[in-house]
């Protein structure tokens, strides 16, 4: 299982440090302690509270890629068959879902809670906007 230190955390739902820590000391998180003492969350439990709170965290991978629209989360839901699998991360306030084969899963060792980027590249966006109203 993934666990996440306070600071991933933090980083992942785009809060301080001292703001997971309170969530944890007021019972909106459980939290719990590594091998090392160190405060920790648990993936799957990080992924139920992001879908709550969803905020957009930054993209820090450290990738140069060519598709401008990639979204930055945490794994919420992995459905598989022996073929493909289907992969729900929360990004944000974006729900972003995959369709990909559970080879490629596996490979990426994607579970609930792990930290992944959607990367979405396409020649047809829509894109929509408010009607003007008339004045």
């Amino acid at each position: 299982m993934t666990y996440y230190r306070i600071s991933e955390a933090a980083e992942l739902l785009a809060v301080s440090d001292d703001t997971v820590r309170r969530w944890i000391r007021d019972g909106l998180v459980v939290g719990g302690t590594d091998d090392a003492g160190r405060q920790v969350i648990d993936g799957p439990e990080l992924a139920r509270y992001a879908t709550e709170i969803a905020r957009a965290p930054a993209d820090t991978t450290e990738v140069l890629r060519s598709a401008r629209n990639h979204f930055a989360g945490i794994v919420t839901k992995v459905v598989s068959d022996p073929v493909m699998s289907q992969v729900e991360l929360q990004c944000g306030t974006a729900r972003v879902v995959s369709l990909m084969s559970t080879e490629a899963v596996r490979d990426l060792r994607l579970e609930v809670g792990s930290r992944a980027v959607a990367v979405v590249k396409a020649t047809m966006v829509v894109v929509e906007a408010a009607k003007e109203e008339n004045g």
